[in-house]
């Protein structure tokens, strides 16, 4: 039989918020991998992972996910990581990796997947969609994402603030992701843009330590790194715009 792998999305941190198809995956797959900093702290994934299967089933694998610089570390960390799921792989012959947020975006699953795949020929990827952090805190915070034809840009702000200004001048919502570290130039490229009124940040979002606030408020100190802001489409004020 093949072996399969399958990048289960469980959401921003609420358990809650984790699908009940993500929740049967978790459970009937043989082990459930999480992914670790090399510093060893307990995550949001196998937080959330952990109120659904027990914790004898799920195994730590170190991902260089507080590596930002040095691409050679990330890049040895991130094979490491695939050669020890795809030998978990051949013992058990199926295994959840488990995600925050969703598997398809701008998730370590795709580079997971793609060294497992060659280091077990023959392996079935799947993935189990999740909520995203944008969708959860659009939710959290009133504020429509999009409407009759307007597009929806979503930016990591790790690939610079000069993209998100880009962004910032066209047309619909614009979503930034990863920009606590940038928070200063973040909210200096809101003002230019006039998009500041009605913009909203959040940060562990479904967590004791949950913070939602407008925009306005920044104050170029830095947030916390998965922090992600909602500049909401420019409206007439017809119909819509906030909940």
């Amino acid at each position: 039989m093949s072996s399969r792998l399958i990048g289960v999305g469980v959401g921003p941190g609420d358990p809650e918020l984790v699908t009940v198809k993500g929740v049967n995956a978790l459970r009937a797959a043989e082990i459930v991998v999480v992914p670790v900093m090399d510093t060893g702290e307990r995550g949001r994934a196998e937080a959330t992972v952990l109120h659904y299967v027990p914790e004898e089933k799920v195994i730590r694998v170190v991902f260089a996910l507080n590596e930002r610089t040095d691409r050679a570390r990330r890049e040895a960390a991130w094979d490491a990581a695939g050669e020890r799921v795809a030998g978990l792989l051949r013992q058990h012959g199926s295994v959840a990796f488990a995600t925050i947020g969703d598997p398809n975006v701008y998730s370590t699953f795709t580079y997971l997947a793609q060294t497992v795949t060659e280091l077990v020929p023959g392996t079935v990827v799947e993935t189990v969609p999740g909520i995203t952090a944008m969708q959860d805190l659009a939710a959290r915070s009133g504020a429509v994402l999009t409407e009759g034809t307007e597009p929806l840009t979503l930016v990591p702000v790790t690939a610079g603030a000069a993209v998100l200004k880009d962004a910032l001048n066209g047309p619909g919502t614009v979503v930034a992701y990863k920009f606590g570290r940038q928070a200063g130039e973040v909210a200096e490229a809101l003002r230019e843009s006039g998009r500041i009124e009605g913009a909203v940040w959040g940060s562990a979002l479904g967590l004791p330590e949950e913070s939602i606030r407008p925009a306005g408020e920044l104050d170029g100190a830095p947030l916390p790194y998965l922090s992600t802001l909602i500049a909401p489409a420019r409206r007439d004020g017809g119909r819509g715009g906030k909940l």
